[in-house]
This record gives C-alpha cells, sequence and structure tokens, in this order.
C-alpha cells in the first residue's frame, strides 16, 4: 500500500512539474526567428561607400539576418544567405548587406521594365514610422537597388521610375558574395512630390523610423524565384512589402 501511495505522489509532482514547464512563459527560452528584426538599432557613423565591409564604422553595428522566405518556395541554402548592417550621420542612412547568391542574373537591362524580376537588393523605409499602405503614394519607399546600381520604384501614378538621387551605392563581389554598400537619403514622403524641390531629413539621435530590407533571387529565369525578407509575413500574399509597411522594423538611431 506504502509503494502505491509513493508512486502515486511521485505520478503527481511529474503532472504537475510537466505542466509548469508547458506554461513556461520566459521570454528568453521563447526567443526564435519570428522576434527578429522587429526592433533594429542604426549606430551613429559615417563609411566610406566602396563596397567593403572592413571599414572602422561598421565595426559596432549589428547583423541582422534576411531569414525569411516571400514565396512559397524558399531558396537552398547554397543559393542564398543575406544579412545587414545600418549606420546613420546627420545626412543619410548607411546600409550595409552581405549576400551569398550563387548566380547574380540582370535580364532586364533597361532598368525600368521587370526591374523586379532580377536579382536586386530591396531598401524599405518610412520615415515618420506610420506604417499602411504605400503602394501609390510616398507614405514609404521600396528602393530596388539593381546589380548595375540603378535604384527604380514605383511613383504615384503607377508609372517605374529612377531614383538614383535617393541612394548611393557600391558593391563588389568575390565568388558567390556580394558586399553592397549603400548611402540612403531620407525624404519626407508625406510632402515628397515628383519634379519637386525635395530636401532631404536632417538626422538626429532617439529617430525612429520603419525600415526592412529584402534581396530577390533570379537564376536566369524570365522571373525571380525567390524574395528573401527581414521580417516573417504573417498575410498573404506574403510578398507585399511593396504595398505595406505595417511588418517593418522599428529601427531607432542610437
Amino acid at each position: 500500500m506504502s509503494m502505491l501511495l509513493q508512486f502515486t505522489r511521485t505520478l503527481s509532482f511529474l503532472c504537475i512539474l510537466g505542466g509548469f514547464l508547458a506554461c513556461d512563459t520566459n521570454p528568453a527560452k521563447n526567443t526564435g526567428p519570428e522576434n527578429e528584426n522587429k526592433n533594429l538599432d542604426a549606430v551613429n557613423g559615417t563609411p566610406v561607400l566602396d563596397g567593403s565591409a572592413s571599414d572602422e564604422a561598421w565595426e559596432n553595428a549589428a547583423w541582422y539576418p534576411i531569414p525569411y522566405s516571400w514565396k512559397e518556395n524558399a531558396p537552398d541554402s547554397n543559393d542564398f544567405k543575406g544579412r545587414f548592417k545600418v549606420l546613420w550621420d546627420d545626412n543619410m542612412l548607411y546600409v550595409l548587406a552581405e549576400i551569398t547568391d550563387d548566380t547574380l542574373t540582370d535580364i532586364h537591362p533597361d532598368g525600368l521594365i521587370q526591374y523586379d524580376d532580377d536579382d536586386c537588393l530591396v531598401l524599405y523605409l518610412d520615415e515618420d514610422a506610420s506604417g499602411g499602405d504605400h503602394a501609390y503614394n510616398y507614405n514609404a519607399f521600396a528602393y530596388h537597388i539593381a546589380l548595375d546600381g540603378k535604384v527604380a520604384d514605383m511613383a504615384p501614378d503607377s508609372s517605374n521610375q529612377f531614383f538614383d538621387e535617393h541612394c548611393i551605392s557600391r558593391r563588389t563581389t568575390s565568388g558567390k558574395i556580394s558586399v553592397w554598400e549603400v548611402g540612403v537619403k531620407v525624404y519626407d514622403g508625406k510632402t515628397y512630390t515628383d519634379g519637386g524641390e525635395n530636401i532631404p531629413k536632417m538626422l538626429q539621435q532617439g529617430k525612429k523610423l520603419k525600415f526592412a530590407a529584402a534581396y530577390y533571387d533570379n537564376d536566369r529565369s524570365s522571373e525571380k524565384e525567390h524574395v528573401m525578407g527581414s521580417f516573417p509575413a504573417t498575410s498573404e500574399p506574403k510578398d507585399n512589402a511593396w504595398q505595406n509597411a505595417d511588418n517593418f522594423g522599428i529601427m531607432e538611431l542610437k
């Protein structure tokens, strides 16, 4: 009888312990990819834009991954890996992206025709962190930076336009690894007008913006095969960052 009682007590203890562990909500144990890149820090510094990660200014900036597939099929790890850092000074944001891609493809050299179907780095920027729709307005910008450095996005009238004056980019490639270094001028999208006298915002410590990074991957096809982004897609279609800024990460200028 005593053995049965002891077994019953032991079983009860194990059940209670199992329930406690199952209900453990310690954030340190529940961190995962879905929590990455929603809070980003941009460190103050001014790099030399030469397509190199060796600049001393980058040493104190944190790496953030680009791990999420925004299309049905995700690329093999040998085909794609991506990560980025961000710096800022009074005049610009600076993005350093390290992209592993086994095939670099640019079969639409015009730059405005199917610019999103070639290999390109895409930087999404919402200056006042308001989020929301930006499909046919400048509430946020989606800078598609091509292999040749051209920068394209859609204008409010649905036309494709170059925004080369917004971004200064340099890219170097060695084997499968490309290093992109981009200086981005920050504009107030609420007042920005095509052909107008648009003055970039001066940046200061403590400012918060919405930001995301992505990479469009084409392996010599007529259309891109993969879209990889820095935040998880939570709704359909997955690749809706071009029109919705809600899920961009909040980036603070430190």
